[in-house]
């Protein structure tokens, strides 16, 4: 048996090749990740007489080239988690980091590991779009809440108190903001004062027409109060007033509109999927966290119970016990898929909103945790950990059909 260890770096891969016992089929040497150099690293590999298996850590996105090329290859590929390889490194007794050793560590490994390795299987295409697809989501989603700050900062010192005379019910449409529109039309008190009282109320009121809102005459007279009240720190006169507040506004929309655009192409991918109309019609999952949710577990039939798609997200509790000490207060390992857990987490705010009557098991079993005295967090936790095991238990009921 012959092991070939990868140590991936960005557009560069130093390769080591070593046999049992320690012997060195190939020292370390350095590969880039062009069409050339990989294909002259898997003629390498077929030469070699033995059973050989290529053994790399996983590196983000710097790994795929070298890792598509050689499954393409028809080569076995076992993909390592880092912190399995760090720990495996750091029970050496001389410590030291070059691409070199590492090479040789992660070639050692494959050794050492052998009968343990498995061949990575990469997931289906619909799966690998929805996960990519995911994490943009999650990442403009981040970008949505700093501009939510940054609007909130401006406008309390060109509008102070706005904010809680225009925050109401969420519009059906996700891009529709009543507040952000409002702005965009008056981005100063000194726009609304500088008119009677009456002129401003009809003035608001075929706005508010115009966009689809309710054109109520009190609010509108309330905001006019709270204008004339308000004392704004930002000069109206100042030219970069409008401008900071409006590109405010402008950016706000523009993240709206690109997180709308990646959930419908999510829906469109997610609803060809055997398991969608199964997940989606479970209690606190609907149009938006469907396809989300789907994203993040990826294909269910990867996991071999129940409980791997538990640890998968980071839900599992490990026993620790010595001699006659068995720990009783465990905390979750968070060693799993944060995204998974914080999707989980919104699913349980929604349940407990929704306050479902049919199916409604795990809102139930949150109501008998917290019952208990359990923080609701910590109950919001434990509905997950049963939420997914339904999930588990259902979607793999579609495959087995």
């Amino acid at each position: 048996m012959i092991s070939v260890g990868i140590d991936i770096s960005k557009e560069k891969s130093m390769v080591c090749i070593l046999r049992p016992y320690g012997e060195v089929v190939a020292s370390p040497y350095e590969i880039t990740h062009t069409k050339d150099s990989l294909r002259e690293l898997i003629k390498r590999i077929h030469s070699l007489e033995s059973e050989t298996r290529v053994v790399m850590e996983a590196t983000g996105a710097y790994h795929l080239p070298v890792l598509s090329s050689l499954k393409q290859a028809g080569i076995f590929v076992s993909v390592i988690n880092p912190l399995v390889m760090k720990k495996y490194a750091s029970t050496a007794l001389r410590k030291g980091k070059t691409d070199k050793l590492d090479s040789a560590r992660i070639a050692n490994y494959g050794i050492d590991n052998w009968f343990h390795l498995k061949d990575y299987q990469p997931l289906d295409a619909a799966y690998e779009e929805l996960k990519i697809l995911g994490r943009q989501y999650s990442h403009y989603v981040r970008i949505k809440i700093e501009s939510k700050i940054a609007l909130a900062h401006i406008i309390d010192r060109t509008m102070p108190g706005i904010k809680k005379l225009l925050q109401g019910k969420r519009s059906d449409n996700p891009i529709k903001d009543k507040l952000a529109d409002f702005i965009k039309e008056y981005w100063h008190y000194d726009n609304i004062t500088k008119k009677s009282e009456d002129r401003f109320v009809s003035s608001y009121c075929q706005w508010a027409k115009k966009k689809g809102y309710h054109a109520s005459e009190a609010k509108a007279k309330a905001i006019y109060a709270m204008a004339k009240a308000g004392i704004p720190t930002l000069s109206s006169s100042a030219a970069s007033t409008k401008m900071l507040v409006l590109e405010s506004v402008r950016v706000l929309g523009e993240v709206n509109q690109t997180l709308q655009t990646i959930l419908a192409q999510m829906q469109m991918i997610a609803s060809n999927l055997e398991e969608y109309d199964v997940v989606h019609s479970m209690s606190g999952v609907g149009d938006v966290l469907a396809p989300r949710l789907i994203a993040e577990i990826g294909d269910v039939k990867r996991f071999h119970s129940g409980s791997a798609l538990i640890a998968y997200a980071g839900l599992d509790s490990p026993p620790y016990e010595s001699g006659n000490f068995v720990g009783s207060k465990r905390r979750i390992s968070k060693r799993g898929s944060s995204l998974l857990r914080k999707t989980g987490y919104e699913v349980m705010k929604c349940l407990k909103t929704s306050k479902p009557v049919n199916d409604a098991a795990v809102y139930q079993y949150m109501l008998k945790k917290e019952d208990e005295g359990k923080p609701k967090k910590v109950a919001k936790i434990a509905a997950l950990n049963k939420f997914l095991r339904i999930y588990y238990a259902r979607v793999m009921e579609v495959y087995r059909i």
